[in-house]
């Protein structure tokens, strides 16, 4: 009997009445897939469902009224946890900044899971597979695929872009937020899902302004589904290089799909799947098996067996023609190489800043040294869903093409809340340092600097002390008022219509200054003065005071955190 039959007995063809019947019923509408192993179906389900209640619930910071301990309350799981759990990314920033860091630990730990259920991450546990899994369910199995005849070396896309990534990052440029699977799902889900919770649940008002950064990610993420419309998981089949990382590790596995002498050739096994992992002779591609167990459920025979790769149990084909598949190339990793060492180089000497703002990035509290923020900064948008404000929000090319889509301060939109430390505690690779909120509240993102041009006061055009009401109120006294004088008509004195002492009051007035000792940069006051006196009376056309990136206090280099 196989493995997966040992488990579910209820899948026999002679066995429908009862609770096996009904839920044989229920399995084959819900697809065959689940059907034949409902166990690895319930896996991913539970999987899924914990990945969007962290993602769209515990990084929710949103209450009546804003409670610092709000966030910790709902973080059953660490949010970033599935990030940790992407191997990738823990290779790929060890490598970029030069140092361990907790993610390394945790790709450890589930490449050791996988030495006894190879690629169990992208069978069982990966969200990103899971819900491209419904979306070929529910969308492509009614459209008509344009299948591909799978061969060449395209096949092994996943392995070329694996080895790019990597020798990339040895280079210092870290390309793997770009790619793997988790945060291709987090960043999707920030720009198509967290506008729209924002929106329906808190004010429309608060949700950044949609740019060209938005609607790219809104496509590439459209894209890795579409895919499904040439294969069934196109991208993890082919195109995933977290799903090579574990391929690549497969070679240590312990356990292994085989195939005993009792096979009929029916060709079920080939059609249910998933990965693509049968060849023609009903043999397995070892590297792209993920113990799913979906053949063994349908297979009439009980012929498959998941064992150890000792087991010297195989199918014997003496009579079956050869199968002849295309090998990975040696080519196509010289090429992938050699095109992550020019993009390493391009972006170290500064070919492709054509973009680049001269004005400095204004990074979250925590932020370490650009150099190496830009070096374990994967673009996941933790920071971005659970920032309250949100003040954070994607970098389109201002920063250089290796700052795309990584966080930065817009005061503009909302001032940095004094009593929230949630970016520095969600951050998976130590981009972001944890703080404790003590640390945090003293930590320097920049500078406010008032315009003396455009201020009100500073120009002579009105009393204002928006900024000062509210750096006061936020605790923080960094800016004082001091009276200034004005320039004055000199007809006034001559006509003798105002004494000396009103004429000295009339050309003083009260001014706002910043103190660069005290000023955490926040941006507080840019946003009261933007809101109040660009937005709403529109006396300014844009924010009298700003925040710069000056004075700021970053770290040289991160700190494991663990």
């Amino acid at each position: 009997m196989s493995h997966a039959n040992l488990f579910f007995p209820f899948l026999k063809a002679n066995e429908r009445r009862g609770w096996r019947g009904r839920l044989h019923k229920l399995f084959s509408r819900i697809g065959a897939t689940t059907r034949a192993s409902p166990v690895r179906r319930a896996v991913q389900v539970a999987c899924l469902m914990t990945f969007l209640m962290l993602f769209f619930y515990a990084a929710w910071p949103y209450g009546p009224v804003f409670d610092n301990d709000l966030f910790y309350k709902k973080e059953f799981l660490p949010a970033e946890v599935f990030l940790w759990l992407d191997p990738l990314l823990g290779f790929s920033t060890a490598l970029a900044a030069r140092t361990w860091n907790v993610a390394l630990w945790w790709a450890l730990g589930i490449l050791t899971l996988c030495l006894f259920f190879p690629r169990g991450f992208c069978g069982y546990f990966c969200p990103l597979g899971t819900a491209i899994d419904f979306f070929d369910w529910a969308v492509g199995r009614h459209v008509k695929r344009f299948k591909l005849k799978v061969t060449g070396g395209w096949v092994h896309t996943k392995y070329y872009l694996l080895a790019a990534i990597l020798i990339a990052a040895a280079g210092g440029v870290l390309l793997s937020g770009y790619l793997a699977a988790i945060p291709v799902i987090t960043r999707g889900l920030l720009f198509v899902g967290a506008p729209i919770q924002l929106g329906l649940l808190k004010n429309w008002g608060m949700v950044p302004p949609i740019g060209w950064t938005y609607v790219l990610s809104i496509v590439l993420f459209a894209a890795v589904f579409a895919l499904g419309f040439l294969e069934k998981r196109f991208w993890c089949r082919y195109v995933c290089p977290t799903g090579a990382v574990f391929s690549v590790f497969n070679l240590f596995r312990v356990g292994e799909r085989k195939v005993e002498s009792s096979c009929i050739k029916c060709n079920k096994c080939v059609e249910i799947c998933p990965f693509d992992a049968i060849k023609a002779d009903f043999t397995t591609r070892t590297a792209d098996c993920t113990f799913c167990q979906s053949c063994g459920g349908v297979c009439p025979t009980h012929s498959i067996q998941f064992t150890t790769r000792w087991n010297l149990t195989d199918l014997k084909a003496e009579n079956d023609p050869p199968v002849h598949e295309h090998p990975t190339s040696r080519r196509g990793f010289l090429a992938a190489s050699a095109a992550g060492l020019a993009g390493a180089a391009a972006v170290r000497v500064g070919w492709l800043d054509a973009f680049r703002s001269k004005k400095a990035l204004l990074r979250p509290p925590g932020s370490v040294s650009e150099e190496s923020f830009n070096d374990l900064c994967i673009r996941c948008g933790e920071c971005f869903k659970v920032c309250p404000g949100p003040v954070l929000q994607p970098a389109g090319l201002e920063g250089g093409i290796e700052a795309l889509w990584t966080p930065v301060v817009v005061p503009s939109h909302a001032g940095c809340h004094q009593e929230c430390n949630y970016c520095t505690q969600v951050c998976p690779t130590g981009a972001i340092q944890p703080l404790a909120l003590e640390e945090k509240r003293v930590f320097r993102l920049g500078l406010a600097i008032v315009n003396t041009k455009t201020c009100l006061p500073h120009a002579g055009e009105r009393d204002c002390q928006l900024c000062y009401d509210e750096c006061k109120a936020a605790g923080y006294d960094a800016i004082q008022m001091r009276q200034i004088s004005l320039p004055v008509p000199e007809n006034l004195e001559s006509e003798g219509l105002y004494s000396a002492l009103e004429i000295e009051q009339m050309s003083t007035i009260l001014a706002p200054f910043v103190i660069p000792e005290k000023c955490v940069g926040c941006g507080l006051c840019e946003y009261r003065c933007n809101t109040a006196l660009v937005k709403l009376e529109p006396l300014l056309q844009e924010s009298a005071i700003v925040v710069v990136a000056e004075n700021e206090s970053r770290a040289a280099g991160p700190v494991a955190r663990g």
